[in-house]
This record gives structure tokens, sequence and C-alpha cells, in this order.
């Protein structure tokens, strides 16, 4: 018999991939949202579309009666009172996996491990923000509407992507570093490249999801990554290696730094301090992460066939070329 799967969300990034890896195990897939983005799906008889507002509870219940899910994938609760209305109301389905964040941890640890690094606060006023600022807390506190519900006799969980990257990335973070090496033979780092911000790809995620609404513990959460972290020079290393480009990495010092104008939280996906999740726990259920090299090699084709290049978060070539012109003058 056919499981069927309600994913809310389900056409953008990791919604949009989530679909795909529930089809490809033979899913009845049904997605819920409000139709402002566009559908990749719309041509897929496969996939039942059903519009509304996750944050209208008539709306979400009627969804449910409608499509009768085995599991349910929530990936647009961004706020703790969205989890809380969601595991009541798909109390009774096989599995309910909420997609948490590695920015629900309080703790500079390294690595962060679930049920030991403690996680964020979040006060009444954070539960009810969408600021960047308290979307750690937020999300910190979507994990106890988790455990509470299991408590209760919810099949519940959490999973705790860090950064992801991937085909579709709309956030376009890692486009940035993409498109620089793809149009510049010097690309600046910040500090000596050597800091880590661990990062999940995507498809990984959408496996873990799957295996997690399969196989995961009610009231547990799970972290997922890459298995091998990269640092931010290997990262770019790995770009022009899938690129088949050749690209020099110039580290850069505050102080070089300073002359063309730039601080190094100028630059996305740096980080000072190391942020890596332990994925033993999704390891131990069966998941299994695509090679670094493998994921990336998908990630620069399907950059080059779109028309991201992560402009959003360009620091200014020409400050760069001040600080390369700095560097060559040490």
């Amino acid at each position: 018999m056919t499981d069927t799967a309600l994913v809310v969300g389900g056409t953008r990034f990791i919604g949009r991939h989530t679909v795909e890896e529930l089809l490809a195990h033979d899913y009845e897939v049904a997605i819920f949202n409000r139709g402002n983005h566009e559908n990749p799906f719309a041509d897929d008889d496969r996939v039942t579309h059903v519009e509304g507002d996750r944050k209208d509870e008539t709306a979400l219940r009627a969804a449910k009666l409608s499509i009768e899910p085995d599991v349910v994938i929530d990936c647009v609760a961004y706020q703790p009172a969205d989890v809380e209305t969601a595991t009541e109301i798909f109390a009774d389905v096989d599995g309910y996996v909420y997609i948490s964040s590695g920015s629900s941890y309080a703790a500079e640890e390294i690595p962060k491990r679930e049920g030991e690094t403690p996680l964020e606060p979040c006060t009444d006023a954070q539960a009810t923000d969408d600021a960047h600022e308290t979307y750690g807390n937020r999300k910190a506190e979507g994990d106890r509407a988790v455990f509470a519900a299991a408590e209760d006799g919810v099949s519940a969980t959490a999973v705790r992507p860090c950064i992801v990257y991937g085909p579709h990335d709309y956030t376009e973070r890692l486009d940035y570093w993409i498109d620089r090496v793809l149009s510049h033979d010097r690309v600046v780092v910040p500090g000596d490249g050597q800091n880590l911000w661990h990062r999940a790809y995507v498809e990984d995620v959408a496996s873990a999801l799957r295996i997690v609404a399969e196989r995961g513990e009610p009231g547990a959460a799970y972290n997922v990554g890459d298995r091998r972290a990269l640092t931010l020079r290997e990262t770019l290393e790995a770009i022009a290696d899938a690129a088949g480009v050749d690209c020099e990495v110039v580290p850069a010092s505050d102080d070089a730094l300073a002359a063309g104008g730039l601080d190094a939280d100028d630059f996305v996906l740096y980080r000072e301090y190391p942020h890596l999740l332990d994925t033993c726990a999704l390891a131990d259920l069966g998941w299994e992460s695509t090679p670094v090299d493998e994921a990336m090699a998908r990630t620069v084709k399907e950059h080059r066939e779109s028309d991201r290049d992560g402009s959003e978060w360009d620091p200014g070539r020409e400050a760069e070329e001040r600080v390369i012109g700095v560097k060559q003058t040490l």
C-alpha cells in the first residue's frame, strides 16, 4: 500500500528537493502552500497541490482531511505556534517532521550534539517575531514544541540542518562564491581561509527528512550536514575543481581588508568561530551523505544553467581589487 506524504511548503528549495525525494521512494505526495511561488510540479500528476496558508488553522485541517497523510514534512514553520498547531492537527500521523536549524544551538561547542549542546532560549516576544536576529530562538522553541508533542504521544521529530546549499538555492549564498570562482582567477577570502561553517547538501537534507519520518524516534532531533566539512578555502578549491577552472585563493587579514574598506563579516558564509554539527545520530538511522565533490559538481552545473549570481552578497569587486593590490605590495 502506497504511503502518502504531505509537504507543507514544497515548491522552493528544501521543499522542492523533499518532494522529489519522496516521489523517488514511491510516495504519493501533496504540497500545501499559498501558491506564491512557481510550482515546479504543476504538470506532474503524481503531486497534488492544496492551496492555503499554514497560519490558517482551518485550511491546514482541511488539507489533512482531504489528503489523509501518513507522514508530514513541515518546511515552513518559522514560529513556535506553527509547530504547536501542526503537531495538534497531525497528532495521529505516522511521522511529523519539523525542519529546525543548527541555529537553534546556544553554545559554541565543536561539534554541536543533539541532546547535549544547549538550545537558545525564547521569550514570548521572540516567539512571535520574524526578525533574522531571533531566528535561532524561534527554531529552538519549535524544537521544544516537538518534544512536548512527543511526550503526549505524537510521532513528532525535528531535523536540524546547518547552512544548506545545492541546486535551486534561492538564498544564493554559495552562488556568490561560485560566481567569484567562475569570473575571477583571484578570489579574496577573509582571514586565513580556514574558517569552518558546516554546510549540508540539499539532496541529503531531503533524504534525511524522509528517513527521519520513517525511522526517527519520536521526540528526537537529528542534525544534518555534509559528513566531510570544508573550510572556506577548501570550498573554493572544490568549486574550482568542479568547474574545471584555475582559481587562486587570496587570504586577507583584517588590516588587508581594511585597505579596501572591507570587514570579514562583509563576506557571506564567513563565521569566525567554527560551526560543526555531529551527524552520527542521523547516520545511525541509515542516512548517507553525498560525497562533497559530487555534491559540488551538481551544484556548480545547476548554477551555470541558472541566472543566479549571488550579487546581493557582493562586497564589491573594486574593493577586493584594492585588497589584492595591498597584498601584492607586502
